[in-house]
């Protein structure tokens, strides 16, 4: 509730793995499931509903590394931002070492689904600019300190909320449009890649 995505290591242990929002994540975003969780739950539908793209930062990408996961979303087309990861440890990641919002915007001219930014702070506010839709998964929860959604980012955005369920456990999934009253950020933020 208090605007962080992760503890400060990384880690949401405190996120609500259980409950019937759960259920639905499952349904409506079967995509943003991991390969080994989609595994696990179930999920063998292989056509994307929302993303085929997913972009990482490096930290975010790390977390999985950890557990020995190389290949994380191999149902879609994966790019990790990093200025310091040495290299791709799998075929299927793509390694980005240039300008993000360079990135984003080449990958938003091609056809097809949407791009998820899955995780990191500080890559979400050096493309807040690029955001055209907020898919916010609040837990009712504060941790006090960590990752904050926007790390570094300067500026006031307008966004309209365009749809939110707000389930019996205190779990709110919102959605927003940024698109429409966007203004762009006041400063670039510094180190928006690790």
């Amino acid at each position: 509730m208090d605007g962080f995505i992760a503890r400060q290591d990384g880690s949401f242990d405190w996120a609500l793995q259980q409950g019937e929002h759960f259920t639905d994540l499952i349904e409506e975003f079967p995509e943003t499931l991991s390969t080994h969780w989609r595994q696990a739950f179930g999920v063998t539908q292989k056509d994307a509903r929302n993303f085929d793209t997913v972009l990482m930062g490096r930290k975010t990408y790390e977390v999985g590394l950890k557990e020995g996961i190389v290949s994380p979303y191999e149902h879609m087309r994966q790019f990790v931002v990093s200025r310091t990861l040495p290299e791709a440890p799998h075929p299927a990641v793509d390694l980005h070492r240039g300008a993000p919002i360079e990135l984003v915007r080449r990958l938003k001219a091609e056809t097809g689904k949407g791009i998820w930014l899955c995780g990191g702070g500080k890559l979400a506010a050096g493309l807040v600019g690029e955001i055209d839709e907020l898919i916010l998964k609040i837990n009712p929860v504060v941790i006090g300190s960590g990752i904050p959604l926007f790390d570094g980012a300067a500026g006031t955005w307008a966004t309209a909320l365009s749809a939110h369920k707000v389930y019996p456990n205190g779990f709110v999934l919102a959605r927003y449009d940024v698109s429409s009253g966007r203004r762009r950020p006041t400063a670039t933020p510094p180190g928006v890649a690790g």
